[in-house]
């Protein structure tokens, strides 16, 4: 599956979505955790600034999407999309356990806490439409791209490696389905409601980008991003993430052309 769409793609039902999460569970990779964590000292301190509060967010219950999710699946008579959310929600869990199976694994102490995680879950609390729980998550699971790559870029450890590996591999399919179901909501709204959403989208992804950057800048580092070179990279993934979730991007089937509530 491919992030970027290469002219007009057919759109993904719940049903589909759940298959796919169902299948994908059953294809993992192997990740050889008989093996010690093989981090040096500089990696492993590296490491244990920042990946356990990456490991905390992967473990957010998920309540305020699922609930929104609900309320969407209701409106819409799509009680599948209620069981593809549930098992989005439990890839991301399997995100978390494996990466604090590593941290234990190293003998790194898990994070209960941090000023991030905390931020970016008081925020989801303001709004209970699945457009923006959508959107936040779609702009986190960007970034999530960008730590994730540059972790397996700046460790030698086969462990570490393999799961983050996974982690960008279940990643892209899960912006794919946030941006199917923005590209749904957004296909009724006229073109400059359009461009107001694109502009708030904007606003929140520059901050996201720039705590990210202020939260764990050393393990971005030693993964081969200078400041610019993560601004740059993020926002050009951003694009194609936008265009992603653009209505013009999808054939619509005749099901599918009726107004879509919230």
């Amino acid at each position: 599956m491919e992030l970027a769409i290469e002219g007009r793609a057919a759109v993904w039902s719940s049903e589909e979505w759940v298959a796919y999460f169902g299948a994908n569970a059953k294809r993992l990779l192997n990740i050889p955790w008989e093996l010690e964590a093989g981090l040096t000292p500089e990696e492993l301190a590296m490491v244990a600034a920042s990946l356990p509060a990456w490991q905390l967010g992967e473990t957010s219950d998920g309540a305020h999407l699922f609930a929104a999710a609900r309320k969407y699946a209701e409106a819409n008579n799509d009680p599948a999309f209620v069981e593809a959310v549930r098992l989005f929600i439990h890839e991301e869990h399997r995100h978390g356990s494996q990466l604090g199976r590593f941290l234990d694994l190293a003998g790194i102490p898990r994070r209960t806490w941090y000023w991030g995680d905390t931020l970016f879950r008081q925020f989801r609390r303001l709004f209970t439409r699945i457009e923006m729980s959508a959107s936040i998550v779609v702009m986190v699971e960007i970034h999530a791209l960008l730590y994730y790559g540059a972790i397996r870029r700046g460790t030698g450890s086969l462990v570490l490696r393999r799961v983050c590996q996974q982690i960008l591999r279940d990643e892209i399919p899960h912006i794919r389905f946030q941006c199917e179901r923005l590209a749904m909501l957004h296909r009724r709204r006229p073109r400059i409601l359009r461009m107001l959403t694109l502009l708030s989208h904007r606003m929140m992804f520059a901050g996201i980008t720039l705590a990210i950057w202020v939260g764990h800048r050393r393990a971005l580092h030693a993964g081969g991003f200078t400041f610019g070179r993560f601004w740059r990279t993020a926002w050009s993934k951003m694009g194609h993430t936008w265009r992603t979730m653009d209505p013009r991007a999808y054939r619509w089937p005749e099901a599918e052309l009726r107004p879509v509530a919230e």
